[in-house]
């Protein structure tokens, strides 16, 4: 199964809770809670790109099934990512 395309934010139920869990500050909560979202997913193989467009910011991740990597939050923070538990 592929999962190249690009996808339309629909909806956003729990999104003011689940930002909050996050750690985002209410302002920028309420800044992003009617913005609507574009995602492009390229895929090949185990190989991801994926970017995502809110407002004017846009956000470049990039990840292989299986591997570590780092990868940039919505507040911009760097975390790094595994599919390990």
């Amino acid at each position: 199964m592929s999962f190249t395309g690009k996808y339309e934010l629909q909806s956003q139920e729990n999104f003011e809770p689940f930002m909050k869990a996050l750690g985002l500050p209410d302002e920028q909560i309420q800044k992003g809670k009617d913005i609507k979202s574009i995602s492009e997913i390229v895929q090949d193989g185990k190989k991801f790109k994926i970017t995502v467009t809110t407002g004017s910011k846009v956000l470049h991740n990039e990840f292989t099934i299986g591997e570590e990597c780092d990868m940039e939050m919505l507040n911009g923070e760097k975390v790094k990512v595994s599919d390990q538990l």
